[in-house]
């Protein structure tokens, strides 16, 4: 973990993973204050917004945060103008591979970047294309997930690549045993979101962190697709009314896809607004039926509200543990 630390500029590599609605400036803060490392979920922000939540965040913390940006966001370029601006140690991208681009501008001036491999071949790539840093996320996370498992991905491409560039490993992780045994197959440390959704200090409505403390991990299921031709990331929330719903908007919008109304770009950034406005049903407005209420499998083992250094702790605690009593 010394490794991660160093990268990160943190105490403990622990980073927040970047939750929309819920990662922003209260709970980000938290994170960095107790020694992790927060990420700012810039979402479907715009650079106005996300000037705003970064001055916000430097003004609750002076330890180093991150900020995550979408790939297909259509105003990239001009967020990572706003991450500069302020001189953000690290950017993380994701939702698909960076552009060739936002890597030579986010390099170019200096910041640390970090990309999503879902495979060992795109692991790899983004090594070709200089990426500072690797996250595997697996499906048992919550939000936006591939098909293969933490564990899996873990194997598979760890071995290969962790040597030669940092890999923090996300998806499922609840506990600090889990945190040292990814530490011993060689990550330099881990990002956990859904542990972080019932700290004191996140912003999620009541009702959507009552949702969270009642549920089980398979509470917890992905999203279906319903049309073959568009191409819908499964998104893992608890299972609710909105599920139901969001199968009628992927009909509603495969059928103007079918007259020629939109073009494929514009039907996926469509799909990504009606999740962006389902979650904040759901986090700001505490609407858990008609809401997406996101969350990973390890959802069952948030059992009560407490300090994010509490977690934080607790995770560190167990880890330690875990990794002494086995000499």
């Amino acid at each position: 973990m010394h490794r991660g630390t160093e990268f990160l500029g943190c105490d403990v590599a622990i980073m927040g993973g970047a939750m929309s609605w819920v990662s922003e400036r209260s709970l980000v803060s938290a994170i960095s204050n107790a020694g992790g490392f927060g990420v700012i979920a810039c979402g479907a922000m715009t650079p106005e917004l996300l000037d705003t939540e970064i001055t916000e965040t430097k003004a609750r913390t002076k330890r180093p945060f991150g900020v995550n940006l979408i790939t297909m966001h259509p105003q990239l370029s001009e967020l990572i103008d706003v991450c500069v601006r302020h001189d953000v140690g690290h950017i993380v991208l994701a939702g698909g591979l960076p552009p060739g681009k936002a890597i030579e501008k986010i390099k170019g001036h200096g910041a640390k970047l970090m990309a999503f491999a879902p495979a060992l071949s795109l692991a790899k790539k983004l090594m070709r294309s200089n990426v500072d840093a690797i996250v595997i996320e697996g499906m048992e996370a919550g939000g936006h997930i591939g098909p293969v498992s933490t564990t899996v991905l873990a194997q598979e491409i760890l071995p290969h690549i962790s040597r030669d560039i940092p890999v923090l490993i996300a998806g499922g992780i609840g506990r600090g045993e889990a945190v040292a045994a990814y530490l011993e197959m060689g990550a330099v440390g881990v990002q956990l979101g859904t542990r972080f959704v019932c700290a004191n200090e996140s912003i999620a409505h009541a009702n959507f962190k009552k949702a969270f403390i009642r549920a089980s991990a398979r509470d917890a299921i992905p999203s279906v697709q319903i049309d073959p031709r568009l191409p819908v990331i499964p998104v893992r929330a608890l299972k609710n009314r909105e599920m139901e719903n969001f199968a009628a908007k992927q009909r509603e919008v495969a059928q103007k896809l079918d007259e020629g109304s939109i073009e494929m770009a514009e039907a996926q950034l469509q799909i990504e607004h009606y999740w962006a406005g389902a979650l904040r049903r759901a986090v700001i407005d505490g609407d858990v039926e008609s809401g997406s209420v996101m969350a990973g499998q390890s959802v069952g083992m948030v059992t009560r509200e407490e300090p994010v250094a509490d977690i934080i702790r607790e995770l560190v605690d167990e880890a330690a543990a875990a990794l002494e009593s086995r000499g």
